[in-house]
């Protein structure tokens, strides 16, 4: 299976290609993404990211199959499968004008949600076990292990940044221990925006409101609509606290 992972800020050449003298720069021909993963798997990351003009591109070659190269009248048949992935929640960025709709209905297909790391419970110590083998082999230095007090610090951080921070934590780990052993003064959490406690300081029955909220939005990755869900109360509420910047 050919498959290719494509980051959200690539220009429209090298999802589709150009022709020679496209624009400047252009020296010679060159094939797309699109064309490259044909008769396979393309994979596309962050895909509430693509800038919107893209989007529009995007949505008439899964409609057609067909692409064409930048500068070029010349019409390429394709048959490639498309896996998309995003962070973020499709059905509120088309609320706010974000993404597009039809191109939202064309993607669904079978959608698979991922928890969030936090979430995940003992997912977190395989993924760390993973990193810090990979990153040991990679390195060609010897193999290191958790102690007990390691991992319970792993699973008790809440991860704003995700898989991607559980790995640069491992990895700064395997790098700051003295022995083959990661203890728990080995393992540096540098995440800035981590919940606040409560119950800190005197508020009012209101000011605890919005704090309340804003942990749910954070827990949530400032999904308005699992908040509300989570919290039992409208949408609106919050949208109406957004925009009032009590939130």
């Amino acid at each position: 299976m050919n498959a290719s992972a494509i980051p959200h800020d690539l220009m429209e050449s090298e999802l589709f290609g150009h022709e020679k003298g496209a624009f400047t720069g252009a020296i010679n021909t060159r094939i797309g993404r699109f064309e490259e993963a044909s008769g396979g798997t393309l994979f596309l990351d962050e895909i509430a990211d693509l800038d919107f003009s893209i989007q529009v591109k995007l949505l008439r070659v899964l409609q057609e199959r067909e692409i064409t190269r930048v500068g070029s009248n010349q019409i390429i048949p394709i048959d490639v499968r498309v896996i998309t992935a995003t962070h973020k929640n499709l059905v509120e960025e088309i609320r706010v004008g974000l993404f597009r709709e039809d191109l939202f209905y064309r993607l669904m297909g079978l959608p698979i949600h991922l928890p969030p790391l936090k979430e995940r419970g003992n997912d977190i110590l395989i993924l760390a076990k993973q990193f810090l083998n990979s990153f040991c082999s990679l390195n060609k230095i010897s193999k290191k292990t958790f102690s007990v007090a390691a991992k319970e610090k792993l699973l008790r951080y809440q991860y704003p940044g995700n898989v991607r921070e559980l790995k640069a934590v491992v990895e700064l780990a395997a790098v700051m221990t003295s022995n083959d052993l990661i203890d728990v003064d080995d393992i540096s959490f540098t995440a800035s925006k981590t919940p606040v406690d409560l119950l800190d300081q005197d508020c009012t029955l209101e000011e605890f409101m919005h704090k309340i909220i804003r942990y749910y939005l954070y827990r949530y990755d400032n999904n308005v609509i699992e908040t509300a869900k989570k919290l039992d109360i409208g949408k609106s509420t919050i949208y109406c606290l957004l925009k009032e910047g009590k939130l």
